[in-house]
């Protein structure tokens, strides 16, 4: 994806990992270690399920172009050359070399007529520097408390259903406000943020199975196509109807 953008994101999270450069301003983001900034020439990286936003620095548009993995394409990679599980250590980094091999991939993979073994090629190279320099072994550890747990399992079991707070809190076993207060606490958004985000990253995924952004909207639990198309915009930065013309 390309982008040019002065849209302030929300804290939110991608089901894959994101490599990407920026090509022009500047942006600050909240992340997992910390509030970090990154200019033209850095690159941004995240792991799946991070939490993260972006906030364009003196309110001028930025652009950057970025590349999605499917994590099963990052674990055949990693099972290849790396004995654990292995991991995104920075959101944002300074390094032209990757930022070269990056800018190589990027135009293979948009060319109109895609040289399969060059592509390959780019990506092995791209992957490997990126993991080799700024990769780290995953480690353990115990995830979220119980309760919280409880609540994301709720949650992602089904998200275009409805749901209450006092249901994820009796889920819980906790009460609603303990429960609120740990969800923001661990995971950094409240209950509802992380479902519009279940939802919105699931009519994607039906956006990219050629469903309309109407019928994305209702299967994924929004109230019509105009709750999504807010969402939507709010997380991607862009509306379902222009992802959609992008795939076609």
């Amino acid at each position: 994806m390309s982008l040019v953008s002065n849209h302030h994101f929300p804290r939110h999270a991608h089901d894959q990992f994101g490599m990407g450069l920026i090509a022009r301003g500047a942006q600050r983001s909240w992340s997992g270690v910390g509030v970090v900034s990154a200019e033209a020439g850095d690159m941004i990286m995240v792991n799946p399920g991070e939490i993260h936003d972006g906030i364009p620095l003196g309110g001028k548009a930025r652009g950057w172009r970025i590349v999605y993995f499917d994590p099963a394409v990052m674990a055949g990679l990693v099972n290849e050359e790396f004995s654990k599980p292995v991991e995104i250590a920075r959101p944002v980094a300074r390094d032209p070399l990757l930022a070269r091999r990056f800018t190589r991939l990027f135009v293979c993979l948009t060319e109109r007529h895609r040289d399969t073994l060059r592509t390959e090629e780019e990506m092995i190279r791209t992957l490997m520097r990126l993991l080799r320099r700024h990769g780290v072994e995953r480690l353990r550890s115990g995830g979220p408390s119980p309760s919280v747990a409880k609540a994301i399992r709720r949650l992602e079991s089904a998200p275009s259903e409805p749901v209450t707070l006092a249901e994820l809190a009796a889920l819980s076993g906790v009460s609603r406000f303990q429960l609120l207060r740990g969800f923001v606490r661990e995971i950094g958004i409240t209950p509802h943020a992380y479902l519009v985000q279940l939802r919105v990253r699931h009519a994607r995924r039906l956006l990219t199975h050629a469903h309309t952004p109407a019928q994305a909207a209702l299967l994924a639990g929004f109230a019509d196509q105009s709750h999504l198309t807010r969402a939507f915009v709010r997380q991607f930065g862009i509306t379902p109807g222009r992802y959609s013309q992008a795939l076609a």
